[in-house]
């Protein structure tokens, strides 16, 4: 399978649920009211989520940092919310260094802002967990 189309089915129901958050409470809450509202929306589709799941971060062998990850859908998809007027460069490395830091492939970047954004991103290479 094309890396780029792994756990598409789970990132188009998690996209659903997305647009399922943001019509009923609209913007302007903050992320955590979002995560809570997409934990609920999420379970009620089926899909086992994790709220704030720790990331350790290595450099050289040695743990250096940790990160805590907005969601993760079945062990597979990171999934990173924000409440912001637009996705800036920073909320996509972000999640570009969450998906370096784990095992998992695939990501997705939610903006509750006036403006609905998705972006949905795939990080499968032989860089992983290799700082």
């Amino acid at each position: 399978m094309n890396a780029n189309y792994q756990h598409s089915e789970i990132t188009q129901l998690v996209i659903k649920a997305f647009y399922r958050v943001y019509n009923t409470l609209g913007f302007g809450f903050l992320e955590k009211v979002y995560e809570n509202a997409m934990r609920l929306e999420l379970d009620k589709t089926g899909l086992f989520c994790t709220a704030q799941q720790s990331i350790d971060v290595y450099y050289d062998g040695e743990k250096v940092g940790l990160y805590y990850a907005d969601l993760i859908v079945n062990d597979c998809v990171i999934v990173e919310l924000k409440a912001a007027a637009g996705l800036a460069p920073e909320h996509k490395a972000q999640l570009t260094n969450y998906l370096k830091a784990t095992n998992i492939k695939v990501g997705l970047l939610l903006n509750f802002g006036q403006q609905l954004q998705h972006k949905r991103k795939v990080f499968a290479n032989d860089r992983k967990n290799h700082f």
